[in-house]
């Protein structure tokens, strides 16, 4: 797959079939679409591609509201490989560029740079200056540029009810299955592994202490999960807490450690994927060090049994 990080960079001896959209999440309703988009290219012999902005449109034009996102650009890219798209180009996206005209829009970026013969697109896709071009205004631009417009009906989308806002929704509220059952994956963050408090060590738990990498990536609600990452080519279970460790520390800095069952390798210092798979509990400050370990005891055979019945 190829990816260009300004639609100048786009460069291809063959016509595209153009998916357009921020794509956060690359949800269920997002497969649905990258893969109707990829079936056309195969069968029409044109190059599939994914035109996405970064940063996110609302990142810039509405600021004050700290939008979080599902995923990075970068865990984006490799999602809609993961669904055969062989070309995203990510424009950055700025108030100069929301100024463009709807049909300096169609044809400087989707006609001229992309070589667009067919748009596979949303039933509610808007574009141009404020928005004020919708897909009715596409089709008659079709017609002018010569390129096909496919729709994706409202009943398709309502079809998979699933939304990037709904997902967000339920990681703010720790709702980790639904959330992997929107996604069609398990959510996961990336890191890396950083020297901490070593407060774990103390109590029989020493903890792999994750720093993610982008401060815009969405961060599940505080509280225990399952969560399993891939080291040295094995996934490996374990249980994480997000939160401030209040039974152990007065410190109101958020942490994200992982307790990893049967494993002491040192991770410091190496970049690592969590994967998330089960919400356990809510974080606790319990009256005392042994009421703490005798919850994280149950989590601990609760992760057990998860992993057992999971391999």
């Amino acid at each position: 797959m190829n990816t260009y990080h300004n639609i100048n960079q786009y460069k291809s001896s063959k016509g595209a079939v153009v998916t357009i959209g921020t794509f956060d999440g690359v949800h269920q309703g997002h497969q649905k679409i990258l893969k109707r988009v990829v079936q056309r290219a195969e069968k029409d012999a044109l190059t599939s591609v994914l035109l996405t902005f970064f940063p996110h449109p609302r990142m810039i034009l509405q600021p004050d509201q700290d939008l979080k996102l599902i995923n990075t650009i970068e865990e984006r890219v490799q999602l809609a490989a993961n669904q055969g798209i062989e070309n995203v180009v990510i424009h950055p996206f700025s108030k100069e560029f929301s100024r463009t005209t709807a049909l300096d829009y169609v044809k400087n970026i989707l006609v001229d740079s992309l070589q667009a013969k067919i748009v596979v697109i949303g039933y509610d896709h808007r574009f141009g200056i404020n928005r004020s071009a919708s897909i009715n205004e596409l089709k008659e631009f079709a017609k002018e540029f010569d390129f096909e417009v496919i729709e994706i009906s409202k009943k398709e989308v309502e079809e998979v009810a699933v939304s990037s806002t709904k997902i967000r929704n339920t990681l703010e509220n720790g709702s980790i299955e639904k959330t992997n059952t929107y996604l069609n994956r398990d959510f996961s963050i990336h890191g890396k592994i950083i020297s901490g408090k070593k407060l774990g060590r103390t109590i029989g738990y020493p903890t792999a202490n994750l720093a993610v990498s982008e401060a815009y990536k969405m961060i599940p609600a505080t509280g225990v999960y399952i969560t399993s990452s891939i080291i040295n080519g094995e996934r490996v279970y374990g249980m994480t807490n997000i939160g401030t460790n209040p039974t152990v520390s007065n410190d109101a800095l958020q942490t994200i450690e992982t307790y990893y069952l049967n494993f002491k390798a040192n991770l410091y210092d190496q970049e690592m994927e969590l994967f998330f798979h089960k919400r356990l509990r809510s974080e606790e400050k319990f009256d005392n060090l042994p009421d703490l370990i005798a919850a994280m005891k149950i989590d601990e055979q609760n992760t057990t049994a998860y992993a057992q019945q999971a391999r």
